[in-house]
């Protein structure tokens, strides 16, 4: 077994929380933690036991408390309950360029000139690891359906 991998992770964030999407699919042994400084880690078993893990250094403090995981077929999803409600400039704390697995989700990105949005979005909704399909085109949010659906 050699070292742990990272999987590929999405964030966007809104004035009180961040999302983080784990792209990892049929992950075992998840465990996600939280602390007060902004510590996020994470560790999974992927489909072949192969183990993966990271830890990032978030831009600010949070409430352990407040951070949610739910676990879909295909990713993970974690949504982190910032400590005051407000547009961080970045992800992590460090200003260097993030390593290249952690990448912007565009899908439930919004600005903070899109603030007019930002209270109306539920969490359900952008928890919504796109399995049940009961999508719902929330203000222009694209919505990609699944190739595989398409052509079924």
């Amino acid at each position: 077994m050699g070292s742990s991998k990272q999987p590929e992770v999405l964030w966007a964030q809104r004035s009180d929380k961040i999302y983080l999407t784990i792209a990892l699919p049929d992950a075992k042994d998840v465990s996600v933690k939280c602390e007060v400084d902004g510590r996020f880690s994470f560790s999974a078993v992927g489909v072949d036991g192969q183990p993966f893990s990271f830890t990032l250094q978030l831009y600010s403090n949070i409430i352990p408390e407040g951070c949610k995981t739910k676990i879909g077929l295909r990713n993970i999803l974690c949504s982190v309950q910032k400590e005051k409600k407000d547009w961080w400039k970045r992800l992590l704390k460090s200003d260097g360029k993030p390593a290249p697995y952690i990448k912007v989700d565009w899908n439930k990105w919004r600005d903070e000139d899109d603030v007019a949005s930002d209270d109306d979005d539920d969490d359900d909704d952008l928890l919504n690891t796109g399995e049940d399909d009961g999508s719902s085109d929330d203000e222009g949010m694209l919505y990609l359906p699944d190739l595989e659906k398409a052509r079924a």
